[in-house]
């Protein structure tokens, strides 16, 4: 079994990807970018970090390699605590690599340092998209040629005589031209008018008063959020165990179910059920660390 591998595969469809006892891999998105020295143009991609504090079993890795694998979720965990074994053995004096996520070495301070492989976008919505590349813009500023004024003395004089008749001449234009307007603007006015008084006396006509109206109804619908995250407490080859399991468990105040048999036939019982991974997620510490450090999250789609 190849850790890494499965590592690479949950790192496409889930924003976080945790290795029991070890660390884990948190994506963020980025949006489209443009390297000015090289004038490429990258497309939106997953930033791949690496939070050496995120330590607690979340159940997605080993739950994944199990149904892969077709072993049981114990010996998936066995097979991935091996696999640190190693990596710590090897990081003592060289560098580890995780397929094509990344390296993995110690500093002085016996710190990890992750180094993400940048070749790989695990962002779906930008498959099949690679840089682009795009000429350098080159810009020409022009030379203005300043205008040489004129002396006033070799400018042309227009007689005064002629610039006041051209101002009168405008002037006569302009008054003639508003006075037709304001007796076009006027009669519009006033055959607007007859026509909104016509089609008011036709409304009033028109109308008519319910006496007994029918009373509103007002109806609050909200859409249940599927509950696809889910907190294992057990899987019993017989019925009748896991009937008394759920007794157990909701006279504790959980809300617990049953949730179906697995592949291998058990019959699954949870502590209870959620819509978000972040809430399932805080619920299952706090049961590993004061009720029962085998419970597990299983991620169910709802039918």
């Amino acid at each position: 079994m190849t850790l890494a591998n499965y590592i690479n595969d949950l790192l496409y469809r889930h924003e976080c990807v945790i290795i029991p006892n070890f660390g884990g891999f948190v994506t963020n998105k980025i949006s489209a970018q443009l390297h000015k020295n090289k004038q490429q143009f990258y497309p939106p991609t997953k930033q791949i970090s690496f939070n050496s504090h995120l330590k607690h079993n979340d159940g997605l890795l080993a739950n994944y390699i199990a149904e892969v694998e077709n072993i049981s979720f114990d010996d998936a965990l066995n097979s991935i605590s091996k696999t640190i074994t190693s990596w710590e053995q090897k990081l003592v004096s060289e560098t580890v690599e995780i397929d094509s996520v990344g390296t993995l070495s110690l500093n002085d301070k016996k710190q990890l340092i992750f180094e993400p492989n940048t070749t790989i976008n695990y962002l779906t919505d930008s498959f099949g998209l690679a840089a682009v590349n795009s000429s350098a813009v080159t810009r020409f500023k022009e030379k203005v040629i300043p205008i040489i004024p004129v002396e006033k003395e070799e400018r042309k004089r227009v007689p005064a005589f002629i610039k006041y008749a051209a101002t009168a001449a405008i002037l006569l234009t302009v008054g003639t031209l508003g006075w037709k307007g304001y007796q076009n603007d006027l009669q519009q006015k006033q055959h607007l008018a007859k026509e909104e008084a016509a089609l008011e006396k036709k409304i009033q006509s028109a109308t008519f008063v319910i006496s007994n109206p029918l009373p509103t109804i007002n109806l609050n619908v909200s859409k249940e959020q599927p509950k696809s995250f889910h907190i294992i407490a057990g899987a019993f080859q017989f019925p009748e165990n896991a009937t008394k399991k759920l007794k157990q468990l909701k006279a504790k105040g959980y809300k617990a179910s049953i949730i179906g048999k697995n592949k291998w036939g058990l019959t699954q019982v949870a502590f209870s059920s959620y819509s978000t991974r972040s809430e399932a997620t805080n619920n299952l510490y706090r049961i590993q660390d004061t009720i029962s450090e085998d419970a597990w999250l299983l991620i169910k789609k709802a039918m």
